[in-house]
């Protein structure tokens, strides 16, 4: 049961069209509670920074670089500035305005850099963000391109298997109206400026279409996942990461209705 979050439930169950793995509708399908939730931005958005941040490495100096030195000051009464100065030659070390010398203000390991989040805050959060994926006025808000009748899209289980190339996933997106999304997003494909050209971050891509799948290794996942844009997450693990990048709701996705099940068990079981 939602537990807690029982009391948030607002409107009525939506029923949005099902399609099979040649474009077809063939009936239509009531979502889960969950999807009529309110959308809280404010939640999401902290639920992102706490999943974001937990994958962030931390990282800091030695804490004696640039303090390996035999420099001391002279003292006073020398008529030079009291810097630390290595014997014999008189040269300035150790500060922070020498050269070689330590740096003011390093990164520090022990920095605090990981958004702490409670479990049922996160967890009503990734429903709020699932919620969001379900009001088309978010989605196109958030700049997603697509003809579709309702959101999300919903599949039957059997595309998983029977889509296997992407040139079918291809056929497939054109035919629910979702293809001008992974244009989009190609489209919008930039190179990064400064120096992440250098360190495997090369390109900017925008985010497309999200796939829930109930395996990341069907082949539907294969078949999708190397498009412009496009993420696969299962029902099991899906976040707010994948919902809502950037923590803006509203991301356009489509379910298949396996993953649909793992879902409802997840938040509802």
């Amino acid at each position: 049961m939602l537990g807690s979050t029982m009391f948030l439930l607002v409107g009525e169950t939506v029923k949005v069209p099902v399609y099979n793995a040649e474009g077809e509708k063939v009936g239509e399908q009531e979502l889960p509670r969950f999807f009529s939730l309110p959308v809280r931005k404010d939640l999401i958005k902290r639920a992102f920074l706490a999943e974001f941040t937990a994958r962030l490495q931390p990282k800091g100096r030695d804490p004696l670089a640039g303090k390996r030195t035999s420099a001391r000051s002279y003292g006073v009464g020398h008529g030079i500035a009291r810097v630390p100065r290595i014997p014999g030659l008189g040269r300035a070390a150790f500060i922070n305005s020498a050269v070689g010398g330590m740096v003011a203000h390093p990164p520090r390991v022990e920095k605090r850099i990981h958004e702490e989040i409670n479990k049922k805050e996160k967890r009503l959060a990734t429903m709020s963000a699932l919620a969001a994926t379900a009001v088309a006025d978010m989605v196109r808000a958030r700049g997603h391109r697509f003809e579709a009748d309702a959101v999300p899209v919903l599949l039957l289980g059997e595309a998983e298997e029977a889509v296997s190339k992407t040139r079918e996933a291809k056929e497939l997106l054109k035919k629910l109206g979702l293809w001008n999304d992974v244009e989009r997003a190609q489209k919008g494909t930039k190179i990064r400026a400064g120096k992440g050209k250098m360190r495997s971050r090369r390109y900017k891509e925008p985010r497309s279409i999200l796939f829930i799948v109930s395996n990341h290794r069907s082949p539907l996942a294969l078949a999708v996942r190397n498009l412009p844009g496009v993420d696969v997450a299962t029902g099991e693990t899906v976040s707010v990461l994948e919902l809502a990048p950037g923590g803006v709701p509203g991301r356009l996705t489509v379910i298949t209705l396996p993953a649909l099940n793992q879902l409802k068990a997840r938040f509802e079981g």
